[in-house]
């Protein structure tokens, strides 16, 4: 049954978002079950595979409705196609990508977004010795036209990979020109408005918290 758009503001607002960002792996992991010919999953099955408990996996999928039956295990393909819905990955995302240096270039040439429904449609640098490459099939545009190609291809995704210092003003224009997601690969947490989502990505940070589990804390 389809919600109307207060059901669905409603709802957003209700879930935990560390829930919201489990459910692209409940994803991965069904469709692999599905790969291998699985019609039916359990949550003690799911919860193996996620390293949570089964219980969590019951709270966890309970914020969007009713999958399942007790006792009989969760139907994978309709389990992995409304998880899907939810997460919007039945609709094409167009995106763009800032900043075309060394990160960006492998960003560009990944081929892993479009299976998934994430599509590559322009690069953008304000290094004029790097406009008009052309890197991974798409031409390097300027920033100037950032507000022009944002719009004529409905780009509603970024991915940011520039300096620190160009961090805040580059998330700025892109809001300004109406996207609404942004990947941010700076180390720095950009201020947006209401309504539009900034997802941080610092390596660093993610290393400095797995050395705590290297370190000995016996001499403290």
């Amino acid at each position: 049954m389809a919600l109307d758009s207060a059901s669905q503001n409603q709802r957003r607002s209700a879930e935990p978002e560390v829930v919201v960002e489990r459910l692209p792996l409940y994803v991965r992991i069904l469709t692999r079950l599905l790969q291998e010919g699985a019609e039916v999953v359990s949550s003690q099955q799911l919860g193996e595979k996620l390293q949570v408990t089964p219980a969590q996996i019951r709270k966890d999928l309970s914020y969007f409705g009713r999958f399942g039956k007790q006792g009989r295990g969760y139907s994978v393909i309709h389990l992995l196609e409304r998880l899907k819905l939810i997460l919007g990955l039945n609709s094409f995302w167009n995106v763009a990508v800032v900043g075309v240096g060394r990160l960006g270039r492998a960003i560009l040439s990944y081929p892993g977004f479009t299976p998934d429904g994430f599509h590559l449609v322009a690069a953008f640098d304000s290094n004029p010795d790097v406009v008009g490459e052309t890197v991974a099939g798409l031409t390097v545009n300027s920033l100037e036209q950032l507000d022009e190609i944002v719009s004529s291809k409905k780009i509603s995704i970024a991915i940011v990979a520039v300096p620190t210092e160009h961090t805040q003003g580059v998330v700025d224009r892109l809001v300004a020109c109406g996207v609404r997601a942004v990947l941010n690969y700076a180390p720095i947490s950009p201020q947006v408005r209401e309504g539009v989502r900034v997802r941080n990505i610092d390596p660093v940070l993610s290393l400095q918290s797995m050395t705590y589990y290297l370190t000995d804390h016996s001499v403290e």
